[in-house]
């Protein structure tokens, strides 16, 4: 069985995140499970590994308030050559090897990209173009121009450094951002702000909000009160649970407060109210004039 929830999964380097939900699928068709819904909440490249949110049942109806979220990458920076895809399968566009790189440089250099900024998305990127991604028109040879998107970092800090003269120089960044952040576009505007040009050789994603990596052969799945933790939460009653499951609003009553905040500094991305009926989260609720009202049911509860 598949159990509705969100799943968190390591994504292994070679695969695809639709690699990891086909797999899914194969496992609930085999449970019997057909029509069971399915889908990812936020994408990794297949030259990436680390934390996949696989949203199962009624918790793909919570995928919107996963883009928002934090996100914390580790990635290795290859110094020296951009690539036309921003990473290490990509064909060269240009050269130029550093002989002055420094860590002291390499900290200033991040600070630019610090906040809200507008960057512009690889053109093997997800991102739509007429509605088509834009990965699948470059491999088929098209032109593909991308239009900048406001992005959010929070931090990044080098953690390792080799800038050893006379052989290829990489540097390692930890870094946090919200969702529609490509690191890729931050590896190829770092080296070109340093002059010398740089791609991805490597990337891990280790956290998203709340949930970190699992780590290779591991799976968690979160339901009740575990989903959703830096939401409020409102405890309902039976009967309460029996009004806003038939279009009843129910009174504001008390919340009890989050119990996961946002990192400090970190866009506030609009929390919902949590209803939870027998430890179940059964749906999100939003204020009105005569009470609480339902405006997403997880029918069944997750």
């Amino acid at each position: 069985m598949v159990e509705s929830g969100i799943h968190l999964v390591h994504k292994a380097v070679g695969q695809s995140s639709f690699d990891v939900i086909r797999g899914f699928k194969r496992r609930a068709f085999e449970a019997g499970q057909k029509k069971l819904a399915l889908g990812h909440g936020g994408t990794l490249d297949p030259f990436a590994d680390g934390l996949l949110l696989v949203l199962a049942g009624q918790a793909t109806r919570l995928m919107e308030l996963m883009h928002p979220l934090p996100k914390t990458y580790v990635a290795e920076v290859a110094w020296g050559v951009e690539t036309d895809t921003c990473d290490l399968h990509g064909k060269p566009v240009s050269e130029a090897f550093s002989t002055g790189l420094t860590p002291e440089a390499l900290d200033a250099a991040l600070a630019p990209f610090l906040g809200w900024t507008d960057q512009v998305p690889p053109a093997t990127s997800a991102k739509k173009i007429d509605g088509e991604a834009a990965y699948k028109k470059a491999h088929r040879g098209e032109e593909v121009v991308m239009k900048p998107c406001r992005v959010f970092l929070l931090s990044a800090r080098w953690i390792a450094h080799d800038l050893t003269h006379g052989r290829p120089q990489r540097s390692t960044l930890e870094l946090t951002c919200r969702g529609g952040f490509y690191v890729r576009s931050l590896a190829r505007d770092l080296g070109r702000a340093m002059g010398y040009g740089a791609h991805l050789t490597a990337l891990r994603r280790t956290a998203i909000g709340p949930w970190v990596d699992p780590g290779e052969g591991s799976e968690r799945l979160l339901t009740g009160a575990d989903l959703l933790p830096w939401c409020p939460a409102r405890l309902l009653s039976d009967e309460e649970a029996d009004h806003l499951a038939h279009g009843r609003a129910i009174p504001t009553g008390e919340a009890r407060p989050a119990t996961w905040a946002m990192p400090e500094g970190f866009p506030d991305p609009g929390a919902p109210l949590r209803a939870i009926h027998g430890g179940r989260l059964v749906a999100l609720l939003k204020p009105t004039e005569a009470g609480l009202r339902t405006f997403a049911n997880l029918r069944g509860g997750l």
